[in-house]
């Protein structure tokens, strides 16, 4: 189960590699501002995009692999120089593939901070 925590963290923190290594290749993710996007438009989207310096993951609900399923849900409090910091209830989804974990599906709602 950490190995899906320490993926998480690594598609908030790091680049285009990441998202190439840990996405299956039928990989759909869904932002409010963003709409929904296939792994081709995601991959496109992270190049141009600042990566997130820090990321606090909390009310960490994994549900534990379920065969070769596993789902974990967490609220996201992200920061980056220049920025207000991002609050987000956030989905994902993972499917083992020969033994490595791989993002199938990633969903993220904006959070209003009080």
């Amino acid at each position: 189960m950490d190995d899906l925590w320490q993926n998480e963290r690594r598609l908030w923190q790091e680049g285009v590699g990441a998202y190439e290594e840990l996405m299956g290749p039928e990989c759909v993710m869904a932002f409010a501002s963003m709409g929904i996007m296939a792994r081709s438009e995601i991959i496109d989207s992270i190049r141009g995009a600042p990566r997130w310096s820090s990321i606090d993951m909390t009310d960490t609900t994994p549900t534990g692999p379920a065969g070769n399923v596993s789902i974990i849900g967490y609220r996201a409090l992200a920061t980056r120089p220049g920025n207000e910091p991002y609050e987000a209830a956030c989905t994902s989804t993972y499917v083992a593939v020969d033994g490595r974990w791989k993002l199938a599906q990633h969903q993220q709602s904006a959070v209003q901070r009080a």
